[in-house]
């Protein structure tokens, strides 16, 4: 199957999940706001934390199971991938069914001492949509594993516009039931419905594309659970040093410099991520492809997908860097109606930060394509601290601008050991990463500029 072919698709899915979400989030507001009040519906986002929370709470155990699932599949081990795959769904049903005690027990005790009374929804309506939804979150633990086997048969684009699709599904069934009135148990009650009926769809899904069990009869093993065990607490490490990072500079800047430096820092931290997004799209088209060209032992293949996706990432944060540095200030006055002043070389480290964090966050993904995610997590968790310290003691000495450049830490330490060792654990020199990359890049460039002007010519 042709990696060219299979690298536009998932592009082209990406992109539409992108806008997706994007729709998702912002679509039902209206509908929201519309149909509950302004207030009704500022109390039902806080209930939604409880439930949302809930996103990391299968300790990575799916990403681990799917990664383990692939790499093993890839090099030909359909027995071990088997095992693998049966041992996740074990191991993931135990996690929901041990989710759904510990919810429940939480859920009574904060009902005893009448927690949920203190907001103006009823506070039945309250419990019982928090339930459904915990319930709902519990169920989508699933789909990190199931992804696998849509990456091991090499159609990671489909799996990526099946849940594009469970969005909209998501999006339509909230709005048909705020359109007819219904409270916040109806609308809890509908994500559950379209969550479990397509969760049940994916599954089914992913197995078909590969009938494995037609093949090998997969069992539970100690082994494989404790392998995805420990892998799996690597992956979860990562949300939480990037949490301690985002939340804690924003503290170190709240103590030294007071509530009005937040909105300032914040604001312009929001603004120069925005960049972010290009090239998270080519991370996520570019990662199924490069796992399972790491699992079949195609170094060159990998190596080579590597090194130029690196750099046209790379090429895309200084063609957003350099947008954001001519035309961010200006956009950001508009954003903020000039009520927000930015001090004096606060918006060049934001902007420099950008460059490393192409780097580091893109090269990444080779510790998860290998499934080895304590290195990456470490190096976060280590960073963070450190970043958060400066960005204290930096905020005291110089103002903001004190606080960017302790942000601007992390991107730079994690660039200068990341992409080192991504290299290393693809057998690749840094000077060939550099060397053969840019020489790949540049052809790759001329071809596409070639076609494009034939086209045209044609057009």
């Amino acid at each position: 199957m042709s990696v060219k072919r299979n690298l536009l698709k998932n592009g082209i899915a990406t992109s539409f999940q992108k806008l997706v979400t994007v729709g998702e989030q912002l679509l039902l507001v209206p509908f929201f706001i519309s149909a509950w009040g302004v207030e009704y519906y500022g109390e039902w986002l806080t209930l939604t934390i409880i439930p949302s929370m809930l996103a990391f709470s299968d300790f990575g155990f799916g990403s681990s199971a799917a990664s383990a699932f692939v790499l093993k599949y890839a090099a030909g081990d359909k027995h071990g991938a088997a095992d693998i795959g049966k041992t996740g769904l074990m191991t993931i049903t135990g996690l929901v069914l041990t989710g759904i005690v510990l919810s429940l027990f939480t859920i009574t005790l904060l009902a005893h001492y009448r927690i949920f009374d203190k907001t103006i929804i009823d506070s039945s309506d309250a419990i019982w949509s928090v339930s459904i939804l915990i319930l709902a979150r519990l169920v989508s633990f699933y789909k990190h594993l199931f992804e696998g086997y849509f990456r091991a048969a090499r159609r990671a684009s489909l799996s990526i516009n099946l849940w594009s699709m469970h969005a909209c599904l998501n999006l339509i069934a909230g709005a048909c039931t705020l359109l007819m009135g219904y409270g916040i148990v109806a609308f809890a009650l509908s994500q559950l419905i379209v969550g479990m009926l397509f969760n049940l769809y994916y599954a089914k899904r992913g197995i078909s594309l590969l009938n494995l069990g037609n093949e090998v009869s997969g069992r539970v093993t100690k082994d494989c659970a404790a392998v995805i065990a420990a892998k799996g607490f690597g992956y979860l490490l990562s949300p939480v040093w990037q949490s301690i990072f985002f939340q804690g500079t924003t503290l170190a800047v709240r103590l030294t410099l007071g509530a009005e430096a937040v909105a300032i820092f914040n604001t312009v931290r929001t603004l120069s991520r925005s960049v972010n997004q290009f090239y998270s799209m080519v991370n996520s088209t570019v990662f199924p492809e490069l796992q399972y060209e790491i699992g079949m032992g195609n170094t060159s293949n990998a190596n080579r997908l590597f090194r130029v996706s690196i750099f046209g990432v790379f090429l895309l944060a200084v063609i957003g860097g350099a947008l954001l540095w001519a035309i961010g200030p200006w956009v950001y006055q508009l954003w903020t109606r000039n009520e927000l002043k930015v001090p004096p070389y606060v918006w060049d480290f934001f902007v420099t930060g950008i460059l490393f964090n192409a780097l580091w966050w893109s090269a990444g993904m080779v510790f998860r394509a290998v499934n080895k995610p304590y290195k990456f997590a470490l190096a976060g968790l280590i960073g963070s601290l450190i970043a958060v310290v400066l960005t204290y003691y930096l905020s005291l000495q110089f103002g903001l601008a004190g606080a960017a450049a302790g942000y601007l830490f992390l991107d730079l330490a994690m660039a200068l050991y990341i992409l080192p060792a991504s290299c290393g654990m693809l057998n690749m020199r840094l000077s060939d990463f550099f060397k053969h990359g840019s020489k790949e890049t540049l052809i790759l460039f001329n071809t596409m500029t070639k076609r494009f002007i034939n086209s045209s010519k044609y057009a």
